[in-house]
């Protein structure tokens, strides 16, 4: 069967395991995934990843997720643009998450940012996802 949004499958998998307290999780692989998770990495919500190969020659990534005194450190996890809908916002309208306290990851013609990155490089673009 074939997958309509596999960045909103990785980030559900991740909130899936979270909540069951997994120490990682594995996602088929994609550029735009690999993008998503390097943000995640660099905004210290997860501790890294592993591209591995399975069997019959797929790609596969084995995420380590990131836990605080037991609690998850990723405490939301939103798709903000769909298949059904994307959502483009210019740099000036690129929303902070919590005061600035969580991160939006913007797809722009200079690559994957965080909200952050996008408002210094001056470039807005798709609205990917919100971390909390």
């Amino acid at each position: 069967m074939s997958m309509n949004d596999p960045l909103g499958d990785m980030l559900t998998r991740i909130r899936n395991a979270q909540m069951r307290g997994k120490s990682t999780v594995s996602s088929p692989a994609s550029k735009l995934r690999v993008w998503v998770l390097d943000v995640l990495t660099a905004e210290g919500y997860i501790r890294g990843y592993e591209k591995k190969t399975t069997e019959n020659g797929q790609g596969e990534l084995v995420i380590s997720l990131k836990y605080f005194e037991g609690a998850p450190v990723i405490r939301e996890l939103k798709r903000v643009s769909k298949p059904g809908r994307r959502v483009y916002m210019g740099v000036k309208d690129i929303p902070s998450v919590r005061n600035g306290l969580g991160v939006s990851i913007v797809s722009t013609p200079k690559g994957v940012m965080s909200d952050a990155a996008a408002r210094s490089a001056n470039v807005g673009g798709e609205v990917l996802c919100t971390v909390f």
